[in-house]
């Protein structure tokens, strides 16, 4: 049997992590590329669930998609300063092509909310034309020091929504129903419980008026901002002069958003639910949902279970593993490193017994079971599947939120906190929003992740930095 062993996430998480990515063969560094990766076949089909999931719920709420250049004007960027001052360590710069200067350098996409005023403002010139609801499909560039497979490279897939509204209610409406989608995503389709809320003002979108978030936590107890949805305000209309006839004959300034999840979602993925057998994906973002191994020694065996085989394999939609050259210890492990929900063990004497074995990826549990009755426990199981891995993530995430009435408190909760190790908590405290109080926090090598949007957390108290009175808590957090 092929062995590839994969280091215990107890022992060192980040290893872990790197080595179920490698092992699922989900992608691998592009070496020859700075901070950029591959992402191969079985983690690019993870991705378009995800785009499938998502694009049917953004046109059915009336968004459609679009494509913009890659390339921008540096000149745009400047145009919103505290825009162009949040993305400019990060920005990649094109000032030859052609094998001429440029007279003007194009900067790589980083993100499009410049680019987007520009055409926003030749689209737009009455309320009738308003709401302008669109979205792409893209990659972007960020120039990245550190980085991880998924989780943060300089180069990286996402969807961006853009929209323009009459009115700041309209735009803030948006918002808040991008942000409940994204968590509908991340709950209903990959398992994943997220805390949605606001972030603090040192936190939020260079350029926005307020960002929201989802946060999710990782087994190691590090939270990850899984996406984010902005409130711009009019801070980009006003930029690009993206002016509209109002009802009432006035000209002013759309209100616009801004919004996006990434390939992040597929790292979110493998440190919510794996193992330290590999990779286990939720049954409803699963590309592969079940598998049928055949086992069988002599010729004559071979005839009698791959008929059988391929019928249960029509009749349950299961990939039926036909792979000569490899024995079926073999495949029982690429499966299961591969994280498929379900694999069918069949032989010789479960054809005899007219049964199939059925053995679960997340808890290895195996039963045998009459063929007649595959064709039903199959869907039973994939969703036992769903639910227990939801179950287990959320009893986590509530496992590991704690409250804290101190600063002294917060700290103390986040000192044996480490990427490697674990031992994360979601710590709620009361904190103003400041910046100030912002960067105390980052002394801790920690963030405020967000403010949450509802009280499930408790409610109102005093700031334990300043004293004064805030609504409720906020989550603070190492995070990736």
């Amino acid at each position: 049997m092929t062995n590839s062993p994969i280091t215990p996430p107890e022992k060192d998480f980040a290893t872990w992590y790197q080595d179920v990515v490698l092992e699922g063969d989900m992608a691998e560094p592009a070496e020859i590329v700075k901070g950029c990766m591959v992402i191969k076949p079985n983690g690019y089909a993870v991705w378009e669930v995800l785009q499938r999931e998502l694009d049917t719920r953004f046109k059915a709420t009336g968004h459609q998609n679009i494509y913009l250049p890659l390339l921008i004007p540096q000149s745009f960027l400047t145009r919103e300063a505290e825009h162009v001052e949040g993305f400019a360590p990060e920005l990649a710069v094109v000032t030859v092509a052609g094998g001429k200067e440029l007279e003007e350098p194009y900067v790589i996409r980083p993100t499009s909310e410049t680019i987007v005023g520009h055409f926003f403002a030749k689209w737009i010139q009455s309320y009738r034309d308003l709401p302008v609801l669109v979205n792409q499909w893209a990659n972007v560039v960020r120039w990245e020091l550190r980085t991880r497979m998924f989780l943060r490279t300089t180069e990286f897939l996402w969807q961006e929504g853009h929209t323009a509204h009459a009115t700041h209610h309209d735009a803030l409406a948006e918002v808040l129903r991008i942000l409940d989608l994204y968590a509908e995503v991340a709950e209903d389709i990959m398992a994943m419980p997220v805390v949605k809320g606001v972030k603090t003002g040192a936190e939020k979108f260079a350029g926005a008026l307020k960002s929201y978030s989802i946060e999710a936590m990782m087994q190691n107890g590090l939270a990850l901002q899984a996406g984010t949805s902005h409130d711009l305000g009019q801070n980009f209309g006003k930029a690009f002069d993206v002016k509209f006839q109002s009802k009432e004959g006035a000209l002013d300034y759309v209100w616009q958003t801004s919004w996006g999840v990434s390939t992040r979602l597929i790292g979110a993925l493998i440190m919510t639910h794996s193992d330290d057998k590999g990779l286990v994906l939720p049954p409803k973002v699963a590309p592969v949902k079940a598998v049928i191994v055949p086992i069988y020694r002599k010729d004559e065996e071979r005839a009698q279970v791959m008929e059988t085989a391929t019928r249960l394999a029509a009749e349950l939609g299961a990939h039926l593993d036909t792979r000569e050259g490899h024995s079926p210890g073999a495949k029982f492990f690429h499966w299961e490193r591969r994280g498929v929900p379900v694999v069918f063990e069949l032989g010789p004497r479960d054809v005899a017994a007219g049964n199939i074995v059925i053995k679960r990826r997340d808890t290895g549990v195996k039963e045998s079971i009459p063929q007649t009755e595959a064709a039903l426990k199959l869907p039973a199981t994939l969703d036992a599947i769903q639910k227990d891995l939801y179950r287990r993530a959320r009893q986590r995430l509530s496992d590991n939120t704690v409250l804290a009435n101190s600063i002294g408190e917060v700290e103390s909760l986040l000192n044996d906190v480490t990427a490697e190790k674990g031992g994360g908590k979601f710590v709620m405290a009361h904190l103003k929003d400041d910046p100030a109080n912002d960067a105390r926090i980052k002394g801790f090598k920690a963030s405020v992740r967000n403010i949450p949007l509802t009280d499930e957390y408790d409610g109102p108290g005093k700031c334990i930095l300043t004293g004064e009175a805030v609504d409720r808590r906020v989550i603070i957090a190492k995070a990736y």
